[in-house]
């Protein structure tokens, strides 16, 4: 029997100015930096998670800090990350904000739509991320408000919304969805002429995945600006059941990994897209205390004898550099 996921955990994403980055996502986007650690399998580079006050699972969006060409768009890729939003009323306020806002600005702000049945709202941020806020009428565990953030506390952010998947050949991909993964095909819908489908693994836009159906599109080459892969949850008690799970399928997969903040078993679906199962716990104040998240560098314990070596390899964060 397949073991639970909750909805969505975490999405990691590529920048390549790493600066710009952060001040958008902590500036003009109000969501906090929960924790400034490294990718702990690439040491030189930045590993930021930003999230709601307290880093709740579902709320936190990451990136790798890589010194990379931009992305190059196409199949077999995540390419677009939705924001969930409580009201239409706040994707009024953020509309206006995103049109508004200065330095460091979106790339582009599109118009209002709806999409399977929600107000949503596209935008790319600087890199050229393909984002969409969306209104979810308070669906998914409550977020903790950020008292600090620029944003007013009923406008905030409130987590991760459906991730789209572009593939060409949605059949293999659906397999693992619905038969690996327990998610339930809920609807269908036309965005642009791309025939897209809905998988859920509970009610609301926090536990929905939209798989855009893309035939003639080329293969994406990775790079800044595009999302390296997405993460779902599962409670903490249950991840040697995934595990498990992974094996009795024969799903080539890396094999229990602890993150320290989290941990995760990683494949990748028929189409080459990254997934990973990630555990709620035991969470962001392993290490640190709330009222200082994000501060300092933070490195998991088995790096910890190589801070010095690190932390001379990293860049300067503006207004962070201690």
């Amino acid at each position: 029997m397949t073991p639970p996921l909750t909805g969505l955990h975490h999405l990691t994403a590529v920048s390549s100015e790493i600066g710009t980055n952060f001040r958008f996502y902590t500036e003009t986007m109000g969501m906090r930096l929960v924790k400034r650690s490294v990718n702990q399998d690439d040491v030189s580079a930045y590993h930021l998670f930003y999230a709601d006050r307290v880093g709740t699972p579902g709320t936190d969006l990451t990136f790798f800090d890589w010194s990379v060409p931009a992305e190059v768009r196409g199949t077999h890729s995540i390419t677009r990350t939705h924001l969930r939003v409580r009201s239409e009323e706040s994707l009024v306020w953020w509309a206006e904000r995103l049109r508004q806002v200065g330095d460091p600005a979106p790339r582009s702000v599109g118009e209002a739509v709806e999409v399977h049945g929600r107000p949503t709202l596209p935008f790319e941020d600087p890199e050229g991320q393909r984002m969409a806020l969306v209104v979810d009428g308070g669906a998914g565990d409550p977020p903790v408000p950020w008292e600090e953030s620029p944003v007013p506390a009923e406008h905030q952010l409130r987590g991760l919304g459906p991730v789209v998947l572009s593939v060409p050949d949605p059949e293999p991909t659906a397999a693992i969805l619905t038969g690996a993964m327990g998610m339930t095909q809920v609807g269908e819908f036309d965005a642009d002429g791309t025939a897209t489908r809905v998988y859920a693994m509970g009610e609301g836009p926090h536990a929905e995945v939209h798989l855009a159906v893309e035939p003639d599109l080329a293969p994406a080459r990775p790079g800044a600006g595009g999302v390296h892969h997405v993460a779902f949850r599962t409670p903490d008690d249950h991840y040697d059941a995934w595990a498990q799970w992974l094996r009795e399928l024969r799903i080539p997969n890396s094999g229990k990994v602890d993150r320290y903040y989290f941990r995760s078993l990683y494949f990748r679906e028929p189409n080459g897209i990254l997934f990973e199962i990630a555990t709620d716990g035991p969470g962001f104040t392993a290490d640190e205390e709330v009222e200082s998240l994000g501060q300092e560098i933070a490195l998991p314990p088995f790096l910890e004898s190589r801070r010095d070596e690190i932390v001379r390899g990293l860049k300067p964060l503006p207004d962070m550099e201690g």
